[in-house]
This record gives C-alpha cells, sequence and structure tokens, in this order.
C-alpha cells in the first residue's frame, strides 16, 4: 500500500498502534508512482517470452514502459500479464502509475463515497475500521520467463449424476500459442485424495482442447464435521519437441453438489389467507451432497487495513481457530475486499465453505453505465478465480441492500447483472441478491438490549430461518489495552480518548462497541481495567454461546448461526469479534467451539443473573449435527455454587436419536443455595452426560449480591 511505503519513508509508528491516522487523508487524493529500472539476468531465448505479471492493483492504474501506457484498468481483482518479449530491454523503466481513490461525492466523508466502484466500502469508515483507504499494488507482482507455447489457463470442470454415484470431469486448456509455432503435446494426471494415479491422457493441442474423464463412486468433498475434504490433484503439463516439460499446472479438484434450499416444512407454513398471495421467505438451508447441513460459522473480514500485506502466515491460524473450533463456514461479508487465493486453497483443505459476497454493503449503488461495466468485468473475474473451489457454496449480491439505509431492490441493474453472472459462469453455485434477505436475521448485537431483553429471551422468541449476523460485545484483552490506549487515559474508559478512536465509545451509538453500562448493571462500576475486561469477556462468552445454541435449538426451521464477527482489521478496543488483530484469541473463541460440537447436551437457560433462593429452571435438549444416530442415556443437572453441588434434574432415557437432528427433553431445576457472607460472583450450571463426558456442557451465570 502506498500509505505502508509512505509511513515507512517517514520513519512513522506502525499504523495499526499509530495514535493518529488523520495524516493519511491527503493520500486519498494524490497519484502515486511505483517505478522501476529494468535488470533482465539474461535475453529470452528464441523459444522464450518475458511477461510483467500483476495479480492486483488497487483501484484505478496504467502500467507504462519508458512513458508509453500498456494497460489501463479500473478495479482491484482483474490480473494483468503483458508480454514485454519486443518491448523492454535492460535500462527501461517500468512504471505502475496509481490513480486517486475513487469517491462518488465530497461529502460526507463516509462509505457513501464508494457507491459509484468497486472498491470495498469498509477503508472508507466503519464502526470497526478506521478511515483509511489503501492504494497501491496489493497482490503478488513480478516478471516471468514462460515458454514460447505455454498454459495460458486451464480448469478442471464437472458435474455429478443425480445420485452422485459418477463424476463426469473435464479438463479445459487454453494455450498461448503465436502463429509460427506448430501444435503441443499436452499430458493429463489425475491423482485420488491419496495422491494415487488414477488417470492418464495425452493428446496433441492446437490453442484450445477439452479432455474428459470419468471417476465412478467418486470420493466427495465435506464441509467441516461432515466428512472429510477430500480433493482430487489434476496436473497439466505442457512437452516440448523432446519430452520434456516445458510447463505445468496443477491443482486440487474438490467434487461436491451444492444446493440451496427450503427447510423442511417451509412450502406447508400458513400463508396469508387473503388475496394476492406474495412471495415466500427465502431458501437458506444449504444442501451438500443431498445432506442437509446445519451452517455454524462467522463472518470474516479483511485480518488487515491493507490486504496487501495479508499472506498464508496471516491466514493459517485465523482459518486454524475456525476449524478447530468446530465451524463449517465463513461469510466474506461485501464490505470488505475478496480474498486472495490462499485463503480459498486453505478453505478447501480445512473444510471450510465460504460465503462469498461481491463488493457491495450498506449503500444505494446506482447503477450508472461506468460503474456497471466495471462491475460486470470485475464480478465475471472473481467467479472464474474462485468457481474452482470446493469451499464455495454461495454466491451473494451483498450486504444489508434492501433495507432503509440501503434502498435497493432485486431490480436494481447491479443485482441484475450479478445474478446473469453467477449463472452464465458458475451456474450451479446458489445465489442470494443480499443478506439478510426475507426470513434471515441481521442482529442483534448486545448481550442486553435497551428494553432489558438479554439474549436468552429475544433469540428464544426469534423465528428466523438464519441468523446471519449477531454480536455480544467484550473488550479486547488488558495486554492488548495497554497497547493502543495511553496509560493517562486507558481507566476509565471516556469519550474523546483512544477509547473512541478504537472503537469502544461512540462506534455506532454512545456505548459500543464497550457496552459497558450492560457490565455495570450485572456487576456494578469495575474497579480496574482487569476487572472490566474479565467481566466484559464472560458475557460475551455466554451470551454467544447463548445464541449459538438456540439457532441449533430450532432446526430445521433455523439453518445458519453465524456470529459477528470472527476477526478484525486493526486492534479496537472492544467489539463482538472473537479474536482481536492479529490472532488473539478471546475466551469467547472456545466458548463458542464448545457450543458448536457436532454433539452436545444443552439448556435454554431464561436469564443470566440469579440470586439465592430463586428457582433456577431449565429446559433440555440434545443437538445433533453429527453423522451418526445417539443412544440417549442419563444426563445429570447440577448447580455447582462455591465448593457446593446440588444435583437438581435428571434426563434419563433409552430412546435413540437419529443422525442430523435434535430432541427436546424436560424442564428441570432447583433453588440457588445461600452460601452466607461470603458470596461468589458465579454459579456454573453443568450437564453432565454419563458416558459420554465429551458432549457434557456447563455454563456460567451470574450471581446477584
Amino acid at each position: 500500500a502506498v500509505q505502508l511505503d509512505y509511513a515507512r519513508a517517514q520513519k512513522w509508528p506502525q499504523p495499526e498502534y499509530d495514535p493518529d491516522l488523520s495524516k493519511y487523508m491527503w493520500m486519498e487524493d494524490v497519484y502515486w508512482l511505483y517505478q522501476t529500472e529494468l535488470a533482465l539476468e539474461a535475453e529470452p531465448h528464441q523459444d522464450q517470452r518475458i511477461f510483467f505479471v500483476c495479480k492486483g492493483v488497487d483501484y484505478q492504474f496504467e502500467v507504462r514502459l519508458n512513458g508509453q501506457v500498456l494497460h489501463a484498468q479500473e478495479g482491484m481483482y482483474r490480473g494483468v500479464e503483458i508480454d514485454l518479449t519486443d518491448k523492454a530491454k535492460t535500462g527501461d523503466i517500468l512504471e505502475v502509475l496509481v490513480f486517486p481513490v475513487p469517491k462518488s461525492c465530497a461529502t460526507p466523508v463516509d462509505r457513501n463515497q464508494a457507491n459509484q466502484s468497486v472498491k470495498p466500502a469498509v477503508s472508507y469508515g466503519w464502526d470497526f475500521h478506521p478511515r483509511l483507504v489503501p492504494l497501491g499494488i496489493w497482490d503478488e507482482t513480478y516478471l516471468e520467463m514462460r515458454p514460447e507455447v505455454h498454459i495460458w489457463s486451464s480448469e478442471v470442470r464437472y458435474s455429478l449424476a443425480n445420485d452422485l454415484s459418477v463424476a463426469n470431469l473435464r479438463l479445459h486448456i487454453d494455450l498461448h500459442i503465436i502463429e509460427s509455432s506448430s501444435n503441443a503435446l499436452c499430458r493429463w494426471r489425475l491423482l485420488d485424495p491419496d495422491e494415487q494415479p488414477i488417470h492418464y491422457a495425452e493428446t496433441v493441442v492446437d490453442e484450445y482442447a477439452m479432455l474428459d474423464f470419468a471417476i465412478s463412486q467418486p470420493r466427495l468433498w465435506w464441509p467441516n464435521g461432515q466428512g472429510k475434504p477430500d480433493c482430487y490433484t489434476s496436473i497439466l503439463e505442457l512437452l516440448d519437441a523432446s519430452g520434456v516439460v516445458v510447463h505445468s499446472v496443477k491443482r486440487k479438484v474438490g467434487l461436491r453438489r451444492v444446493r440451496l434450499v427450503m427447510h423442511p416444512t417451509q412450502w406447508q407454513e400458513k400463508e396469508v389467507e387473503q388475496f394476492p398471495k406474495g412471495r415466500h421467505t427465502s431458501p437458506i438451508t444449504l444442501e451438500i451432497n443431498g445432506r442437509c447441513v446445519f451452517v455454524k460459522g462467522a463472518n470474516w473480514v479483511t485480518p488487515s487495513m491493507f490486504p496487501g500485506v495479508v499472506d498464508v502466515d496471516m491466514y493459517r491460524p485465523l482459518l486454524d481457530m475456525a476449524q478447530q473450533n468446530n465451524m463449517n463456514i465463513l461469510r466474506c461479508w461485501g464490505g470488505a475486499n475478496v480474498q486472495k487465493e490462499a485463503f480459498f486453497d486453505m478453505c478447501d483443505a480445512r473444510g471450510l465453505m465460504v460465503w462469498q459476497e461481491f463488493t457491495l454493503a450498506c449503500n444505494r449503488y446506482e447503477g450508472n453505465q461506468p460503474y456497471l461495466d466495471v462491475l460486470n468485468v470485475e464480478s465475471r473475474a472473481v467467479i472464474k478465480r474462485l468457481r474452482q473451489h470446493p469451499c464455495l457454496v454461495l454466491w451473494c449480491g451483498g450486504n444489508e441492500l434492501f433495507n432503509n439505509w440501503s434502498r435497493m431492490t432485486d431490480q436494481d441493474l447491479a443485482l441484475r447483472l450479478l445474478n446473469k453472472n453467477c449463472y452464465q459462469w458458475d451456474r450451479d453455485t446458489p445465489f442470494l441478491m443480499t443478506s439478510p434477505s426475507m426470513g434471515m436475521g441481521h442482529g442483534g448485537y448486545f448481550f442486553r438490549r435497551s428494553d432489558g431483553a438479554e439474549v436468552y429471551q429475544y433469540f428464544a422468541e426469534s423465528r428466523n430461518t438464519a441468523y446471519t449476523e449477531y454480536g455480544v460485545t467484550s473488550p479486547a484483552s488488558v495486554e492488548t489495552l495497554r497497547k493502543i490506549i495511553p496509560s493517562a487515559e486507558l481507566f476509565p474508559p471516556r469519550l474523546g480518548t483512544q477509547w473512541e478512536v478504537r472503537h469502544g465509545l461512540n462506534a455506532w451509538q454512545p456505548t459500543s462497541w464497550l457496552d459497558l453500562h450492560t457490565i455495570e448493571h450485572y456487576f456494578g462500576p469495575p474497579s480496574t481495567l482487569e476487572q472490566m475486561v474479565d467481566w466484559g469477556q464472560w458475557l460475551q462468552s455466554e451470551g454467544y454461546k447463548a445464541i449459538f445454541e438456540e439457532a441449533r435449538r430450532q432446526k430445521p426451521t433455523c439453518a445458519m448461526a453465524l456470529n459477528w464477527v470472527l476477526n478484525e482489521p486493526w486492534p479496537t478496543a472492544a467489539n463482538n469479534s472473537l479474536i482481536t488483530w492479529p490472532c488473539e484469541s478471546k475466551p469467547a473463541m472456545s466458548a463458542v467451539g464448545q457450543s458448536c460440537r457436532p454433539v452436545l447436551a444443552s439448556a435454554r437457560i431464561p436469564k443470566f443473573s440469579w440470586r439465592a433462593g430463586e428457582r433456577l429452571a431449565v429446559q433440555l435438549f440434545v443437538l445433533n449435527d453429527g453423522l451418526d444416530s445417539i443412544a440417549l442415556t442419563d444426563i445429570e443437572v447440577s448447580i455447582v455454587l462455591g465448593d457446593q453441588t446440588i444435583i437438581v434434574g435428571r434426563w434419563q432415557t433409552d430412546e435413540v436419536l437419529a443422525a442430523n437432528t435434535n430432541m427436546e427433553g424436560p424442564t428441570v431445576g432447583g433453588v440457588v443455595p445461600e452460601l452466607g457472607s461470603v458470596t461468589p460472583d458465579s454459579l456454573t450450571l453443568n450437564l453432565i452426560w454419563h458416558g459420554h463426558p465429551e458432549w457434557s456442557s456447563a455454563y456460567r451465570l451470574g450471581l446477584a449480591r
């Protein structure tokens, strides 16, 4: 990013820890020039070509050689490949000119300025992202020596038989061949998921060719928790006249069928009695390889303010946490950029499904012709790049477009265009116009609403087909807060300090995202920073557990639970995130992992805080998203308070619960005991599954004084 390059030159602080980012604002409105003098190590042989390869520039740019424009483009998702063989020599000047940030209006200085470009809106300022709009070369850029005849593109497309017993593969080969060249010999090898060869073919190719192969009883790609994310390996090799491999392309091929369907009873639900009949709620149950899969995961935002610095090492720990905590999907939110190829490769390997939105969010994208032209070519580039990944299970037009702040409908040209392109270039992957659509829910984002309702109550009363955004806030760790907030401002939090800059206060509502008044409602004013952080993170952990489990209890009517949000692009003072930037897990991350286990005993709890002498009664459930039936035996419910353990109920049955289904159990409870003058601040509700401790659950609840 030009901002990072300039900051390094000026010896400014690392932007993520800089208390004043306003000094970057002027950088949005000037041109930036990247320049290098070519030093070619060797002149190409007669049968070789030199290419300038750039996988992405953010956002509008020109490529120049000795002042001559070779290429001009608006859009950050289309790569550039320019043959320099007959144009460039050592000592020539190669330049990339980056244009200023696109803005549809001068004011207001916010995300509305992004409503006529395909540039992600988040960097224009959001309630978790500062105003810092990056520009520059954001993906791999290099010179490459290639054979004169080389593989321009290759892709394996496939179809599955209705009963999934046969996969018909077709390899599409597109070669770069100039007129004087002869035909080329290509070799295709296919390896099974155990890296054993299952197919070998050779063919002479004249620029373009297709090769077919059928796999009987294919090993399918499955999401995390539903089976193995098996992938085949396709290796395409180009051979010269002597049989030597001069160019090759290797990639994974995952075979799966994905559909977006109505839940089992949706068509039978009572509709409005009078005419005219309207549309039904949107289908949002994911069916993978013929099996309805309950979706458990999180919303994903870019892991850095600067997409150019994101790499495998940044992706890996974040995706590992998602997988290890039993998530099976990430919703790539439309306010952020489309991730690099490594992200999707790693999701393929981990069985993490991806819901990919185009870069439209919380704006009215009016659809003037220049914008539509760019959206058309950019979206096609994204579709063609990502459609090869088995993890990609859902396309979506963008975030929160059908509401009173975006005011778009399915008749808007931008959405009609995206629907058309997804159908044309990736027909078999489902498409949603926007999220939320009819029947789906976004929100709430607090443990306790202004009307006093807690997550325990208002989610139990909801009847959404999917909860695709919801949050519970918490402060960052004490260590992170000490890094980003000066000691004089650290405690107590107050407006006009770094607490506000870092989204702890006045980010969306005056009290968000710290939500200190909720902490004080349950515990009173904290006396130390450490106490405030402990209480806030406790509420977030129990709040997220309550929502994830409640959404699962509402299966099959409800099909998805995705919290807002998994990660963050810079260190915030408080957020709904499960992971603090760059990769510090909050306690809520492991709490969510417990609530997303394939099988668990679950309690519908009426409230958070309890007093001695109150009767604590909960309804029991068994939640099973797994592949096996379960013999229910004995679940014991107890209250642990201090050194006392009081058994308050049991659920004993010899019933067998079918795979991928839930079971509703009895309501049990008991009186919260007195403990005398020394009273702890919490009690623990334990659900002990005898014989299966891995399916037991525990809830830490508040104890009022």
